[in-house]
């Protein structure tokens, strides 16, 4: 072999071992992700509810004040999968087949990561076709919490949705029904058991490999359902009503620092007044709130038990840990069954009264492109570059960031085209300077759409628009709902309580521009749905 050929050969294994070696030093991530949980619902965002091991993750970690979702669970997995606009990948509306992407799972895996998901994904897809080495849980929607199947032998007939029995994939194989053997099935727990039996695997394949976890929760979506345990610990909490408990959050929240009265004035209570209901109602309202409360404890115990092992097998230290919820509390008020509030033959939500609650302090819910409907808690947890104890991080950011902030933290090479389709450009920007430094300036804009929902944030600057009213227990619910363009300048204003579109015409113009721009670029992608939860 000539001596030039010879050294470059030298050189391309160097480099090869190189890039491996850098590979290696990857963190592991664990991003975990929970359905319809609002701003407020977490101690650490004011709530009531008791979450001590989120709390100390944020502690320890970093919280943001400024993420937001596409404000729907479909849409938001979509952006958050593939670093683009749901509408851009065929899933504006529709719980189709993704297109036009690569999801991170492929692109982890192209950088040696293990790539492993459990919970809810919600489209056609198996995301075991996805990039993912194992898969298990549920390809669709909400689901019966206790049983998502056929009814088992000794128990009550498990309430349904519409009697639509889901989709679950392990790996290859999907089934529907999914009816698990065991009675002990609830599923933030069963998700949790999953998850460690394939962390335990990877650990056993191949320690060294760094892994990817992404554990989608459906908790605390409707039906909400608890433990008798778990609900019993919030016996009496929620007798004081609405108005009470959003009061409590929204003072913790300034308490906290999550929130500054200055930019956070809080928006007008949707909720009716608790003295106007009758005895069996508000009893009934009560019980939903304990269960609801009771859901998300359960869901932090689940975190807690997810974190413990990460610290038995010495990985925390090198783990980039991220949470935050897919879309802002449901004020949609389901009833189905009649067991009792809480247990496997109900299906009850929490309804528009206790969402305004769960969404303190902004104004409406999920499906709206309002902050109640797409701000989230967001909280990022990672040893050694996440700084702990920093005030809460003020960067404007969104879902469609994750991607990109993935591949800046790996190196991993985003395609032009991918399995021979096109793939859509990134709409996002790296979150890691805010991570290793904190607040960053936002470049570039965020646009949504949802159902009757638009907005685009540019900077300090959001417009919205809800297009039509909405009637559901009674039109206070839905009172915000002007069917006109508003615009907010969230520096001074993140409630969205001073409309700015007639004293700034000039602004309006300029922001519906950019909307209607954007939006021509990605019609094409939307397939529209009669049922808009």
């Amino acid at each position: 072999m000539p001596l030039k050929t010879l050294i470059l050969s030298i050189g391309l294994i160097m480099a090869s071992l190189s890039a491996v070696a850098d590979q290696a030093k990857n963190p592991n991530i664990l991003l975990i992700m929970v359905d319809d949980m609002g701003f407020s619902d977490i101690g650490t965002y004011g709530s009531e509810v008791k979450t001590p091991n989120l709390d100390n993750l944020a502690k320890e970690g970093m919280r943001f004040n400024q993420f937001r979702n596409t404000s729907k669970c479909n849409t938001t997995r979509a952006s958050l999968m593939t670093g683009q606009f749901p509408q851009k990948v065929g899933m504006g509306a529709s719980r189709g087949s993704y297109q036009n992407s690569v999801t991170f799972g492929e692109l982890l895996q192209s950088v040696g990561y293990k790539t492993l998901m459990v919970g809810k994904h919600h489209s056609s897809d198996n995301p075991y076709d996805m990039g993912f080495d194992h898969y298990w849980g549920m390809r669709d929607g909400a689901a019966n919490h206790f049983n998502p199947g056929y009814q088992r032998d000794g128990e009550a007939f498990p309430a349904h949705k519409r009697q639509n029995i889901r989709h679950f994939c392990f790996d290859t194989k999907c089934v529907q029904p999914f009816t698990p053997p065991k009675k002990t099935y609830y599923s933030t727990d069963t998700f949790t058991d999953w998850t460690i039996e394939l962390l335990e695997r990877h650990e056993k394949s191949d320690d060294e490999q760094p892994f990817f976890m992404y554990l989608s929760y459906t908790a605390p979506h409707d039906p909400i359902q608890a433990w008798p345990k778990d609900i019993a610990k919030y016996e009496g909490v929620y007798d004081v009503g609405y108005e009470a408990i959003a009061k409590a959050r929204y003072e913790r929240q300034l308490e906290l620092g999550i929130i500054s009265k200055d930019t956070h004035k809080r928006s007008k209570a949707m909720f009716q007044s608790w003295n106007d209901l009758g005895d069996k109602e508000r009893k009934d309202q009560i019980r939903v709130m304990q269960v609801y409360g009771a859901m998300i404890d359960n869901l932090d115990q689940n975190v807690g038990r997810v974190l413990a092992h990460l610290k038995d097998t010495g990985e925390v230290d090198n783990t980039l840990i991220i949470f935050l919820s897919d879309n802002g509390a449901s004020a949609q008020a389901l009833d189905i069954g009649d067991g009792e509030i809480g247990a496997i033959d109900r299906w009850s939500s929490i309804g528009g009264h206790w969402a305004n609650v769960s969404n303190v302090p902004f104004k409406a819910y999920k499906t709206d492109s309002f902050e109640g409907g797409v701000a989230t808690p967001f909280i990022v947890n990672w040893p050694g570059v996440v700084k702990s104890g920093g005030p809460v991080n003020q960067t404007s950011s969104h879902l469609v960031d994750i991607l990109a902030t993935f591949i800046d933290i790996t190196g991993a090479s985003y395609p032009k085209v991918f399995q021979g389709e096109k793939v859509g450009t990134l709409d996002g920007m790296s979150l890691l300077s805010a991570f290793k430094n904190g607040t960053v300036q936002r470049e570039i804009p965020v646009f949504n759409q949802w159902a009757s929902g638009k907005s685009v944030v540019d900077g300090n600057w959001k417009l919205v628009v809800h297009e039509s009213k909405k009637k559901q227990n009674n039109d206070q619910l839905w009172s915000f709902a002007t069917g006109q363009w508003e615009l907010y300048d969230l520096s001074k204003d993140r409630t969205e309580t001073n409309n700015l579109a007639s004293s700034h015409p000039e602004k309006l113009a300029e922001l519906i521009a950019q909307y209607d721009a954007w939006w021509k670029t990605v019609e094409s992608g939307i397939v529209h749905l009669e049922e808009p939860f």
